[in-house]
């Protein structure tokens, strides 16, 4: 798989799961990494669309964070790490549901697809915590709103409106909301 071909986002969180996987002396770079390290990211949209799909988002995480922990060790390995060969699986998979959609560049939330189908570890802890395919497809398309990954930003491109503004109709229905502000007439 070429890197280059990956969106920046997608990128960061492979370089993310290379970083978590040398801070837990795993000599593989594991599937779990970088899902956890997809979950991770503060300004990537993978919680959000998980959470959107119906997952768990924060008991998944501690799942995941177990499952690093539950990896083998390998101590004085000097930082080498590679990809291990149950994630080069699920990225060619990745690669294969990118060209299913005709996207040019491959988005994090295809790796997600591929965990849908994933028969390993992360595939069942993904499925225990409330990932389905058809959830999941249903809310990449309601972030996609019809468009490919056409170029390497797209994936940060995304629900800029959730990014940068304040949805006040949102915090209303929870009750965050002054509901005096601007009633100055009705009060007196």
């Amino acid at each position: 798989m070429r890197l280059d071909k990956l969106t920046t986002k997608f990128q960061q969180a492979l370089a993310d799961a290379q970083s978590l996987a040398i801070g837990h002396d795993n000599q593989m770079i594991e599937p779990q990494h970088l899902l956890l390290a997809l979950l991770q990211q503060d300004d990537g949209g993978t919680a959000s669309l998980l959470a959107q799909a119906g997952v768990n988002v924060q008991s998944l995480k501690a799942s995941l964070d177990q499952a690093v922990d539950r990896l083998p060790k390998v101590e004085g390995h000097g930082g080498e790490v590679q990809i291990g060969r149950d994630l080069t699986n699920l990225l060619n998979l990745t690669d294969k549901e990118a060209q299913k959609r005709g996207d040019q560049f491959i988005a994090s939330e295809m790796f997600l697809l591929a965990v849908c189908d994933d028969k390993g570890e992360t595939g069942r802890l993904a499925k225990q915590h409330g990932l389905s395919r058809k959830a999941l497809e249903l809310a990449v398309a309601s972030v996609r709103g019809g468009q490919g990954v056409d170029n390497q930003e797209a994936e940060g491109q995304r629900e800029s409106l959730k990014k940068y503004c304040i949805d006040l109709t949102e915090r209303a229905r929870q009750g965050k909301l002054d509901p005096v502000i601007g009633r100055d007439d009705e009060i007196r």
